[in-house]
């Protein structure tokens, strides 16, 4: 058991009281008022009998201090409990938060002074502290909150200007409408491989019928190709490899017209270099494929499509025979071709593009060579190699003009035949067959003057053409013919030949 603590009473300091478990703190006996004369009262004492002041300040501290000599004892220092040093501690620790309370709003009473305030007003006046906004809390230095800048419809502190500030999208009161003239861009999703390849496919087929170069970069603008650029270019040499040498010759334009526009020199590089690695299936397709890539690549290095060192990049790195095959073609022309301009018709001058005559010069050679073999099937293959299916009544004309020049019924039943295999493959349309023998009925009689049986034969070669469905009856009405009775000169004697 513990022993008792000694209570202090009013009645003797320092005695026991054992019924008494707990120390009770007994406030002193109130000191004898003294009298003061009233005049000398401050101003503040007469009119506010509760005003705190200095005076009720050290009153405080006077009782703090008895209370301490109560505990200590009269008879000296001794030995406290731990509730008595408790107890004392959180006295001095009071009695501090006091002073430096008080400390604090004397200070904050003088700044308040020395920035100015009205005249006559007492620091601690009622007056003076109803506009004060200072804590009351006891807390802080006694200055106004957020600087004077804080209050119900205060904007911020006196004289503060604020600058222009962007509006926020994020914020809850942002107002789309209210920001001007919004302007809205189209946002287009990058091309993955499968769908890059169902746009740019039949772009490239349908410029194949058109041929115009510019229509291509205009759909290619409208496609965010992003990093598969290279991919046009090789998927444009791939549909040429398997069509006509009148394909192969626009590609080569292609590549040519979209180096610095729409892709750079590095994807054509790119492209033929995923080309060459790729021959061993491209050659399934196309069996000449090495030679007719080596041709691309000699083309687009003349047309500066691709760099001019782009064959010295392979030079004892190529491990594939269908590629090396590929880069010595273009080495080749490369180095036999050596003015650019020659390059130009290393696809030969495809279609309607060639000049007339070369092209009745060709149709010439075509019947004489099938004259010669008999091989309707090549005849074919020659007409349309030539890709001028608009100029095929010059066929039928030079065709017709040979049987009328010859000799015998040979050359008459061979062409008779290659007319109707051309009619009924559709190769030679109805109109072109017209035209041509239209042609022929124009001419006869300057034909007649070279060969004085062209009325007879080109009527027997128009009965045999009708009688085999290769001409209308209407063209066969329309074949002129020579008139049964006529004078010749004088030379025969008066002789009518019938």
């Amino acid at each position: 058991m513990m022993p008792p603590l000694p209570v202090i009473s009013a009645a003797g300091r320092g005695r026991a009281e054992p019924s008494t478990p707990f120390p009770v703190p007994v406030r002193p006996r109130c000191r004898p008022a003294m009298a003061v004369p009233v005049t000398e009262l401050g101003a503040a004492d007469r009119g506010l009998p509760f005003a705190t002041g200095p005076c009720l300040a050290a009153a405080e501290e006077e009782e703090e201090e008895d209370r301490d000599e109560e505990l200590l004892g009269a008879g000296g220092p001794r030995t406290w409990t731990p509730q008595e040093k408790l107890l004392h501690e959180a006295r001095l620790k009071a009695k501090a938060k006091r002073r430096l309370r008080r400390t604090s709003s004397r200070d904050s009473a003088r700044e308040s002074l020395s920035e100015g305030t009205e005249p006559g007003t007492e620091p601690g006046s009622p007056k003076g502290r109803a506009h004060d906004r200072r804590s009351r809390m006891g807390k802080g230095r006694g200055l106004p909150k957020k600087g004077g800048a804080g209050g119900k419809g205060v904007w911020g502190a006196p004289g503060l200007v604020y600058g222009y500030q962007e509006p926020d999208a994020r914020d809850p009161n942002y107002d789309e409408v209210a920001q001007g003239d919004t302007v809205y861009a189209t946002v287009v999703p990058e091309l993955e491989e499968g769908e890059l390849e169902k746009n740019v496919q039949p772009m490239v087929l349908e410029y194949f019928e058109h041929g115009d170069t510019s229509e291509v970069m205009e759909l290619l603008r409208g496609l965010n190709l992003g990093g598969r650029r290279h991919a046009v270019p090789a998927l444009a040499v791939a549909l040429a490899l398997e069509g006509k040498a009148s394909h192969r010759e626009l590609t080569s334009r292609l590549l040519s017209d979209l180096v610095g526009r729409a892709v750079a020199p590095e994807d054509i590089a790119w492209a033929f270099d995923k080309m060459l690695r790729d021959l061993p299936d491209l050659i399934l397709d196309t069996p000449e494929a090495p030679q007719m890539l080596g041709q691309f690549i000699a083309r687009a290095v003349a047309d500066h499509a691709l760099p001019l060192d782009f064959l010295e990049r392979y030079k004892g790195r190529v491990n594939c025979e269908h590629a090396r095959a590929a880069l010595d073609r273009a080495a080749v022309l490369l180095r036999i071709k050596r003015e650019v301009n020659r390059l130009d018709n290393v696809w030969g001058v495809g279609g309607g593009q060639r000049p007339v005559k070369h092209l009745v010069k060709e149709m010439n050679l075509l019947l004489r060579e099938y004259l010669l073999s008999g091989e309707v099937s090549e005849a074919e293959h020659c007409l349309r190699e030539l890709e001028v299916p608009h100029f095929h009544h010059e066929l039928v004309y030079e065709a017709v003009v040979m049987v009328l020049e010859g000799s015998g019924e040979g050359p008459v039943a061979m062409m008779v035949t290659l007319l109707k295999v051309l009619w009924e493959t559709g190769l030679v349309t109805l109109d072109q067959m017209n035209r041509g023998f239209q042609r022929v009925y124009k001419e006869l009689g300057d034909i007649s003057l070279d060969v004085p049986l062209a009325h007879g034969l080109l009527e027997r070669l128009v009965e045999l053409c009708f009688d085999h469905g290769i001409i209308t009856r209407a063209l066969r009405d329309a074949c002129p013919t020579r008139g049964r009775k006529r004078f010749v000169s004088e030379g025969d004697g008066g002789q009518v030949k019938q």
